[in-house]
């Protein structure tokens, strides 16, 4: 009874893909202009995915997945600026003019070793090479959408506001929005929207762990190990020192706190005292305030280390990102939107599609039916892992939500990621996504108040007289850090 049910649902999907809208809930004419309009350009953006899906570009070197996506803007009548924040992949497209202002995020970066054909079984298409395992050929698009159909419901209804798409390259390790913070291109944005692939709908209000990533490097005198070891210094007794100080120190910082680190060099040869050694560091926190703290007691630790053995150490700070402010105000306004369009309905082949990838998984899974699902609203969320996002968070009020762009238990970056990513079941979820958001730019155009209460929610979470300082300090954005991988 339960498979007639779940086919007879399928069977409601359209040919474009687009999912039934929730009868429960009834669009009002602004909203209809956005499901007419996506539905009618889903095969375009559809198109557009495919090809960055099939570029699969890493970080920092997406030049043809950025390429594609200001096209399209450049056609729709976007204003773009390229090469923003000293990174040549990353844009600025902008629309209209005065208040308010909304801004959308759109990622496009692979990664690497996760090639992938869009089938239901291991098939590599590439050996070693990349794959879109996180969704962010679908990300961008569906942002691209949702942009380019704000800007035309303000030229049919004569409305003033500006549109501004922020195509952000590297977020899987390059941190590219907080260069983007950093050099001022969130100033004077009211809002910011975003969503992400996942393999469940919702768009309920959380946060994540904040992280610093630094490399520590110890500096020594080499010598013969056997015949001379008193006229060396080691390198590695330092880093092995700072280790062990930073390990004694794990008891005594909050519970919440994650620290990981890796050896990344220790010498070449154990007869020759090591004259150079390096380990990267990451500290986790849901505070980036206590992130900050913790990460100045391994500093100190570093130098002692270095006191000790008679070395020297500097470091490099790699990257960091601050934990995600979550916004009620704003989640609240788009969780209306995706019951309103709702969740994604499977056609009897993706049905198929859908048993043979849970079939391929080790982990407990929910039913198919569930991708056709809502997820209640919720405050409180929290998310072991971090994200680029949450510098804007801390200086724009922003709200994101997740689609059900895998089938149901496909967790990210893996290899069945990419494959439903790359077929029919990605692209539904994407043009919900694209729906979502367009709706929610409308709501916030129509209504500026809620931009009023969003700010103010901002502003109580962070305190009086915050000013937003980078993790990151003066670096440059490590524009090779994917190369030769």
């Amino acid at each position: 009874m339960l498979r007639v049910l779940i086919l007879l649902l399928c069977a409601s999907a359209t040919v474009f893909g687009q999912t039934e809208i929730n009868p429960k809930v009834k669009p009002d004419r602004d909203k209809e202009f956005v499901i007419t309009e996506l539905n009618k350009k889903f095969p375009i953006y559809k198109s557009v995915a495919r090809d960055i899906w099939g570029y699969a570009e890493l970080g920092f070197q997406e030049t043809q997945s950025t390429e594609r996506l200001q096209q399209v803007l450049r056609e729709a009548g976007f204003k773009i600026e390229t090469g923003v924040a000293e990174m040549p992949t990353a844009f600025v497209a902008t629309f209209g003019n005065g208040g308010p202002v909304i801004g959308i995020l759109a990622e496009f970066d692979a990664l690497p070793g996760l090639s992938q054909d869009s089938v239901a079984d291991r098939k590599i298409i590439l050996e070693e090479g990349a794959g879109h395992a996180c969704g962010h050929h679908l990300f961008g698009t569906a942002s691209v959408a949702a942009a380019i159909t704000l800007k035309d419901w303000l030229i049919k209804t004569k409305k003033a506001g500006t549109v501004k798409l922020f195509g952000t390259p590297a977020e899987e390790g390059g941190a590219a929005k907080v260069y983007m913070v950093r050099d001022g291109l969130f100033n004077n944005v009211d809002a910011v929207l975003h969503w992400h692939p996942s393999s469940a709908n919702d768009a309920s209000p959380s946060s994540c762990l904040s992280i610093k990533q630094t490399i520590f490097k110890f500096y020594g005198r080499s010598a013969h190990a056997a015949a001379a070891p008193h006229a060396g210094r080691s390198a590695l007794d330092g880093l092995e020192a700072m280790n062990y100080m930073v390990n004694l120190m794990r008891e005594h910082v909050p519970q919440e706190t994650r620290i990981h680190y890796v050896i990344n060099k220790g010498g070449l040869a154990a007869n020759v005292v090591p004259d150079y050694a390096e380990a990267e560091y990451m500290v986790r926190h849901p505070d980036a305030r206590m992130v900050e703290e913790i990460w100045n007691r391994i500093v100190k630790a570093a130098e002692g280390a270095a006191s000790g053995t008679e070395t020297t150490m500097k470091y490099e700070v790699i990257s960091g990102s601050f934990n995600l402010v979550p916004n009620e105000t704003l989640a609240r306004v788009m969780y209306n939107n995706l019951k309103v369009v709702g969740g994604v309905l499977y056609t009897a082949e993706e049905v198929e599609f859908g048993k043979k990838i849970q079939a391929t998984l080790t982990t407990k899974f929910p039913p198919l039916e569930s991708a056709a699902q809502v997820q209640p609203f919720k405050t409180g969320g929290f998310f072991p892992a971090s994200t680029d996002v949450g510098d804007i968070t801390w200086v724009v009020p922003t709200t994101g939500l997740g689609t059900a762009t895998w089938v149901p238990g496909v967790p990210a970056h893996s290899w069945q990621a990419v494959a439903t990513g790359g077929m029919s079941i990605g692209y539904k979820a994407m043009n919900n996504a694209a729906k979502i958001i367009a709706m929610t730019g409308i709501d916030l155009f129509n209504n500026p108040a809620i931009l009023d209460k969003a700010r103010k929610e901002l502003d109580a979470y962070v305190g009086p007289g915050y000013h937003y300082k980078s993790m990151i300090g003066d670096r440059k954005p490590p524009l090779d850090f994917r190369k030769g991988k």
